[in-house]
């Protein structure tokens, strides 16, 4: 895996750029005046993980859309991994208890502060740069894996059932 970290290492500025540009879209689903937003960053997903080396779909849901990643490689004996994850976050709001912008990454003491750093922007966006690492270095992965990432989660997930089924 010396590989892989060097590739990590190698392109840390540019993953931190990508993290920071994907938290400054305000994917807050509760909002209707964020739609749009749900949308880009429905694509700004879709877009990474093809950039990552898999195939990449946006669908369509009755609310915000659904971000299917698939890495079919390993073949068709070989398990599967699903990644689960969501692009959207909850409002700002009370604005007044954040020290920074809500939407414009900070960081203070180590620690980075945006709204869905750690739930879920964060966790998704590492899973791909983890993919990425990996196939870009090796070619390769020892299993098949699927990413979804959806953007209700926030909101109760009210279309993920009917897209699984």
């Amino acid at each position: 895996m010396a590989e892989v970290d060097k590739y990590i290492d190698g392109e840390m500025a540019r993953f931190h750029e990508e993290l920071f540009e994907f938290l400054r879209i305000p994917s807050v689903s509760a909002r209707s005046e964020h739609s749009g937003d749900m949308e880009k960053t429905a694509a700004w997903v879709a877009k990474k993980i093809r950039e990552a080396g898999l195939e990449a779909s946006i669908i369509e849901t009755p609310g915000h859309p659904v971000v299917l990643g698939e890495w079919r490689g390993a073949g068709p004996d070989a398990a599967t991994v699903l990644v689960y994850g969501h692009y959207d976050v909850q409002p700002a709001e009370p604005l007044e208890l954040w020290q920074s912008p809500a939407f414009e990454p900070t960081v203070r003491e180590g620690s980075l502060f945006a709204r869905g750093a750690s739930d879920n922007k964060g966790q998704i966006f590492l899973h791909i740069k983890a993919l990425e690492a990996c196939l870009r270095t090796t070619g390769t992965l020892p299993v098949n894996v699927v990413v979804v990432a959806e953007g209700e989660e926030e909101i109760g997930s009210p279309n993920l059932v009917p897209f699984v089924k």
